[in-house]
């Protein structure tokens, strides 16, 4: 059992490293200028690229308010279907189940590249491309999986029995889903939200080919400097991705823990 432990000690602490050392690596370009292979300290260092980016805080704040809303959207949608996905898998029996759970987990399946000229010409069609509106739906085909695959777990969980005892006392259909079942809910709720946002949010090919490049979100604009050679400005970016990504998962998973604390739902424990 110590030798087992150990070993999951090595694998824990190799992860940890592959994190907190590319993570530190940008941490440090951010400050730098200059940093010439084989040296292992910067040569030179500067605060240029900070100051480039936030001397541009109003264009940063609309870039940053539109991928919110683009992706809060996305994430309201991906709970809305995927609860209601989930309790038709979990809770019913209908012809074309099997088929209909499958196809869930389909966008997880098809190449991202293969996918996207697909719904870039579906959408060409519908007259949806290079709309804010045809980058919500094709974000929405991409996150949706997820939420269903989260939500699906949960109501399976929590079942329909405190359902049944609500309609057998005389509540309606939506007084036992609203007032019963969705409190225990929350919580997953919350998680499929924020892995629907993050989905959403750090989606850049397929928003560049169905906006247009007339649908701006942060990661049109970070992605081109991560794959040139300025360095510091990619970084700074990251920087503040990797905040947003962090700061949204911290925010949801507290707020999903006080929720089932205060409910003292059993069903996750």
């Amino acid at each position: 059992m110590k030798k087992k432990g150990k070993v999951t000690d090595v694998i824990l602490a190799v992860f940890v490293l592959l994190i907190v050392v590319p993570a530190v690596v940008m941490a440090v370009w951010v400050f730098t200028e200059r940093w010439a292979w084989p040296a292992l300290m910067p040569q030179v260092f500067s605060l240029r690229a900070v100051k480039e980016i936030f001397g541009r805080c109003e264009a940063l704040l609309r870039l940053l308010l539109s991928s919110m809303v683009i992706s809060s959207a996305v994430a309201l949608l991906s709970v809305v279907i995927g609860t209601m996905t989930a309790r038709a898998l979990v809770l019913y029996e209908f012809r074309g189940k099997g088929l209909i759970s499958f196809l869930t987990i389909l966008p997880f399946m098809v190449p991202a590249t293969v996918f996207a000229m697909g719904v870039q010409i579906t959408f060409i069609k519908m007259g949806l491309n290079n709309r804010i509106t045809g980058v919500i739906l094709a974000h929405l085909i991409c996150s949706l999986p997820y939420a269903v695959r989260l939500i699906t777990d949960g109501t399976a969980a929590v079942g329909d029995r405190l359902e049944e005892q609500a309609r057998v006392l005389g509540a309606s259909a939506g007084q036992a889903f609203f007032q019963v079942t969705l409190p225990f809910l929350v919580p997953v709720l919350l998680s499929s939200f924020s892995m629907a946002y993050i989905v959403s949010f750090s989606q850049y090919f397929l928003t560049l080919l169905i906006g247009g490049g007339q649908v701006k979100t942060f990661t049109i604009v970070m992605v081109p400097y991560l794959q040139s050679g300025n360095r510091n400005i990619a970084c700074v970016y990251s920087g503040i991705f990797l905040g947003i990504t962090l700061a949204v998962f911290a925010v949801f998973e507290k707020t999903a823990e006080i929720w089932s604390r205060n409910t003292d739902a059993e069903f996750y424990a």
